[in-house]
């Protein structure tokens, strides 16, 4: 039987793929669009069965090529650019291509587990998993939103397990290839390493410089949220993944670059200090994200708690500490 995940070779699908691999699992057909080549990287250390384009797979698929075969689906792959303008592109490949898989998971009797995203709540400060709590500020988070309320519509009918995961601010190992969209910790460490100083954003929203909180995740833990569903597969609906508490990116800064300066024998310093001293500097806010940008999220995972999920959910001082020694450790 073959595992397959979509945006495989993208961030939080090479570690689905790694993870799988922990167990055992080597039957894994990886999806993706390496158009942007070096995304391969994080697929380096994996081992896996196959490997295809988005569109040659949807094509093989439809034509029962692995009919019968197919343990589980893990649908990751997504244009997550919050900043991209163009809509048709968006909609069709995080919206319509979801639909597809969907139905065919439906017909086939395969789990279904995907990728949403906590970008549906828009400037919302309710982040539980109802429609009345919903307003995505672009058309990424429409994007999800739409697939969401297209699982809703057929709750009634389900013969396979559907989950979808509602990912807060997820950060880790194998998302160098992202670009500007990369989480905020990987950002500040490769500040931190190239110039001995940080930057974030000023104030926002009425939050002061840098006072901005999210639910920061770990990829670690988005990875053991996955692997929980697909070893309960009696359980579906739609799930908040983050840590269920909302911290500063100031926090953030703190946390990055005390890792990085303990590993090389440096003491650590207060927010108070790294501003005293010049090292966490404030740039101005981008007018493009003016009102697009969640100033504020944290995640209700009662839900998540309540389907069984009981494991501690680490917080951004642990997240960070574990990240950075990946990072130094890979450089």
């Amino acid at each position: 039987m073959y595992y397959i995940v979509t945006g495989a070779a993208g961030f939080i699908g090479a570690n689905i793929v790694k993870a799988l691999n922990a167990r055992g699992e080597t039957d894994i057909i990886c999806v993706d669009n390496l158009s942007h080549a070096d995304k391969f990287k994080n697929l380096v250390d994996c081992e896996i069965a196959d490997y295809l384009d988005k569109e040659d797979f949807i094509e093989l698929l439809l034509d029962d090529a692995w009919e019968g075969e197919i343990a589980a689906i893990f649908h990751e792959g997504a244009c997550s650019n919050t900043m991209e303008a163009d809509g048709r592109y968006m909609m069709d490949n995080n919206y319509r291509y979801t639909v597809t898989l969907f139905d065919y998971c439906q017909a086939e009797d395969v789990p279904f587990l995907y990728a949403s995203s906590a970008s549906v709540y828009g400037g919302g400060s309710v982040f539980k998993e109802e429609r009345s709590h919903e307003g995505p500020l672009n058309v990424y988070g429409y994007s999800k939103f739409l697939f969401d309320q297209y699982v809703r519509r057929n709750w009634g009918n389900l013969t396979s397990q559907v989950a979808g995961f509602r990912y807060f601010n997820v950060y880790g190992a194998r998302e160098q290839h992202k670009g500007r969209m990369a989480s905020v910790s990987y950002h500040l460490f490769n500040q931190y390493q190239a110039t001995g100083k940080v930057r974030l954003f000023e104030g926002s929203g009425g939050y002061a410089n840098g006072e901005q909180q999210r639910d920061f995740i770990s990829v670690e833990d988005v990875v053991k949220v996955n692997l929980h569903f697909l070893d309960h597969p009696d359980q579906s609906g739609i799930f908040n993944v983050g840590t269920g508490r909302s911290q500063t990116f100031n926090d953030v800064a703190v946390a990055t670059v005390n890792a990085y300066r303990a590993a090389q024998g440096e003491p650590v310093l207060s927010l108070a200090q790294l501003r005293e001293q010049g090292i966490l500097e404030y740039i101005d806010f981008p007018e493009a994200l003016k009102g697009k940008y969640q100033n504020f999220t944290q995640a209700d995972i009662s839900n998540l708690r309540a389907a069984g999920y009981d494991a501690p959910l680490l917080t951004v001082e642990e997240g960070c500490a574990r990240y950075v020694a990946h990072l130094l450790q890979s450089a």
